[in-house]
């Protein structure tokens, strides 16, 4: 049985075995199912660009796609049939109501209601972020980055810990941006350690600006994907956002501020320590980190990190949740997700 007909109705090529491989085995009960939208212009726009939606659901879901118009067959096993009926009926459904879909969308929300069946999509899609200017609106997209969300808006003290790709950083700055325009805070800080260079910066040549940038460029990019240069940069001018490297904290308190510390598993104990013992009245932290991505230099043994030491130590402390991302969370390229799970696979078999 041929598991990947192409969308477009097509004749597979049988000597192409390479997509064939990546897609899951059929339980045995196939079906076959009929859908009809109302809108061209929005059914075409849930097809994607060339079918490139439903080529991406067909290949994460073991399915057949065939699409004519508006109209639409889903072919092969019954539940995943079911499954991806009801994914693309409550998409169509945001699409109607303003929603834009991303590319990688519907291969996420898939996986999302392949986890839990009874998730409303438009809870999740709906529920912008940051909305500061014409320029982004964010959004978080998985379970894991709701709840995320709802630690950052709501907790004093917020770890994210998982892969690259998960949106820790980026969500972060959205939801730092949103409680500053809201006045909620009145300045954001970002930083983070400066490990490669031992955080003795002096060698290096510039102005103090030039030496900190390329450590901080990560919160720098996502600062300008949300905002315009010139506001980026008048922000950055008058003080209303910060961004230092981690050493340049100590003996500071901070007040009415939202706080991130990004690449939170290169900082050590003490660092740590330091850094969660600055937070003022009115202030909300974001401490985020990869602990599977430890760059501290190894002394008379293992780095002991102080993002892992934190999170033994603190998380039964009130005021403070932890967030735990999977590969499910990844929302980079598919290329990031698949890494993460080759490293993965490579670690297990090589301990």
């Amino acid at each position: 049985m041929t598991q990947n007909s192409p969308s477009d109705g097509s004749t597979p090529n049988k000597s192409d075995s390479s997509s064939s491989a990546l897609l899951p085995p059929y339980s045995g009960n196939e079906a076959e199912l009929a859908l009809a939208f109302d809108d061209t212009g929005y059914a075409n726009e849930l097809f994607g660009p060339q079918n490139a939606n439903l080529k991406s659901l067909a290949q994460v879901a073991g399915l057949r796609l065939l699409s004519r118009g508006s109209e639409l067959t889903i072919k092969g096993d019954a539940a995943r049939a079911e499954l991806a009926s009801k994914l693309l009926t409550q998409l169509y459904s945001l699409l109607r109501s303003g929603v834009r879909l991303q590319p990688g969308d519907v291969a996420h929300a898939y996986g999302i209601l392949e986890r839990s069946p009874g998730t409303e999509l438009r809870s999740l899609f709906q529920d912008a972020v940051l909305a500061a200017s014409s320029r982004k609106t964010v959004v978080a997209k998985t379970l894991s980055q709701r709840e995320y969300v709802d630690a950052l808006r709501h907790s004093d003290m917020t770890f994210a810990v998982g892969p690259a790709g998960t949106g820790k950083t980026y969500l972060a700055v959205a939801v730092a941006l949103s409680m500053l325009f809201a006045k909620k805070v009145r300045r954001i800080i970002l930083t983070r350690p400066a490990v490669e260079a031992g955080e003795r910066l002096g060698f290096l040549p510039g102005d103090l600006a030039d030496k900190v940038n390329p450590y901080l460029r990560p919160l720098f990019d996502a600062l300008h994907d949300m905002l315009d240069a010139e506001k980026a940069a008048e922000m950055i001018e008058s003080g209303i956002i910060e961004i230092a490297p981690l050493a340049f904290m100590r003996g500071r308190t901070l007040n009415d501020a939202f706080i991130i510390l990004d690449e939170a598993q290169n900082t050590t104990r003490e660092q740590m320590k330091m850094f969660v013992t600055r937070l003022g009245f009115g202030s909300h932290a974001a401490i985020t980190g990869d602990i599977t991505q430890i760059d501290l230099p190894a002394l008379d043994g293992p780095p002991r990190s102080g993002l892992v030491h934190a999170l033994e130590v603190l998380h039964h402390v009130e005021g403070i949740r932890i967030v735990r991302f999977g590969k499910e969370d990844v929302i980079r390229h598919p290329l990031v997700g698949r890494i993460v799970d080759a490293y993965d696979c490579y670690e297990k078999h090589t301990r």
